[in-house]
């Protein structure tokens, strides 16, 4: 959809929805100890494998229309009827976990408009790149509490910028909180994925991630083999060490073909990504994981013109060794679309998605991350009733 186009009903109930997501934010406030087992959980047990197949991942909240990481996208995923919610995690200096997709929060919060924080952009080394601007690690969780979110790619999603400054950083345990909140007032689990994000750099500074995830899913109830939780990261060795400390289901995230986990590269570890999508891979990985979350391009290679070859054989191999697959990402805009689904010469203008995720979901994939929710939930509905 171009610029100055009519919006389409659920564009429009998308904006709409604003009111009722400012209400269901205010109530992340109320404080107090975790629930009982029955509120924590809520009703009736299951599993992962209950979930309905193509199950919808709702990426950073709902990317596509809100600010990610924020209340404002982790509600309207859940409103517009996500199964399951993603958070990705990184810890202040002060120990405290936050919902930010990178360390680095230079382009997803105002932090270059407060001059008190001025002195504290610099330059690291982050997994081998080197990346200039101001991260959490040097922050308390009070200072991180006076910035406020903003869109992270302005260029692609102008309208999103209508919520910059509306939300702040939400830490882990108000996000717990909120599942639980929605949990009791829907009567039903909230499903969340969770990622450690460069928790081998993180362990190196002294603020480890995995003990204090596993402390916050013990408290909350989302540490048992069946509850609605997921646990994900790019490194390997991170989810072994959650695999010691909880039992809640977990998926290795899988880079581009060629790339190496940075936990590889920091052990001395020679395997890439195409080791660990071959069968001896895969096994290796379902000896502990119970799923891979691929990029959509191990699933279905693009040639040099962006469009889509033959799927490979993934999806079979990795079903063999029992694993899922929670393949990444799906958005509705010309220009993260494969070629074959592009629509006009607008790259920020909605391509043909449905198109897109049929071709993805007849692979055999188990679910996949959308920035976009409600997409994904019709393009599933049609595949499951086809």
């Amino acid at each position: 959809m171009t610029e100055g186009e009519r919006m389409s009903p659920g564009r429009r109930g998308v904006l709409g929805a604003a009111g009722a997501v400012v209400l269901a934010t205010a109530a992340t406030g109320l404080a107090g100890a975790p629930a009982s087992a029955a509120d924590r959980h809520g009703r009736g047990p299951g599993s992962y494998r209950d979930l309905p197949v193509p199950y919808v991942i709702g990426h950073r909240g709902t990317a596509g229309y809100r600010p990610e990481h924020t209340f404002g996208s982790y509600q309207h995923a859940l409103d517009l009827g996500a199964h399951v919610i993603e958070q990705d995690l990184v810890p202040t200096k002060d120990g405290h976990l936050v919902c930010r997709h990178e360390n680095d929060i230079s382009a997803t919060t105002d932090v270059a408009d407060h001059p008190e924080f001025a002195s504290r952009k610099t330059t690291k080394s982050i997994d081998g790149v080197s990346v200039t601007g101001w991260f959490t690690e040097d922050f308390t969780l009070a200072e991180l509490k006076t910035l406020r979110a903003k869109e992270r790619i302005p260029a692609n999603r102008q309208r999103n910028t209508l919520y910059d400054g509306r939300w702040d950083i939400p830490t882990f345990e108000e996000v717990l909180r909120w599942a639980q909140e929605q949990g009791r007032r829907l009567g039903r689990r909230i499903w969340l994925h969770t990622e450690t994000k460069h928790p081998t750099y993180f362990r190196g500074i002294g603020l480890p991630l995995e003990d204090r995830l596993a402390s916050m899913l013990r408290r909350y109830g989302r540490h048992r083999a069946d509850s609605p939780q997921f646990l994900q990261s790019f490194e390997p060795s991170s989810i072994q060490r959650l695999a010691k400390l909880v039992d809640t289901p977990s998926v290795v995230l899988l880079s581009n073909a060629g790339t190496r986990p940075w936990d590889f590269v920091a052990s001395g570890d020679p395997r890439t990504v195409d080791d660990l999508v071959k069968p001896d891979g895969l096994k290796w990985i379902a000896s502990y994981a119970q799923g891979i979350g691929p990029t959509l391009d191990l699933i279905i290679p693009k040639d040099a013109a962006g469009r889509l070859t033959r799927p490979t054989s993934l999806v079979r191999d990795a079903h063999a060794r029992g694993l899922i697959l929670h393949p990444y990402t799906m958005r509705n805009e010309n220009t993260f679309l494969p070629a074959d689904f592009r629509r006009g010469t607008d790259p920020n203008a909605y391509g043909d998605a449905f198109g897109a995720f049929r071709t993805y979901f007849s692979t055999g994939i188990d679910a996949v991350f959308s920035d976009n929710a409600d997409t994904a939930l019709l393009a599933a509905a049609d595949f499951r009733g086809r």
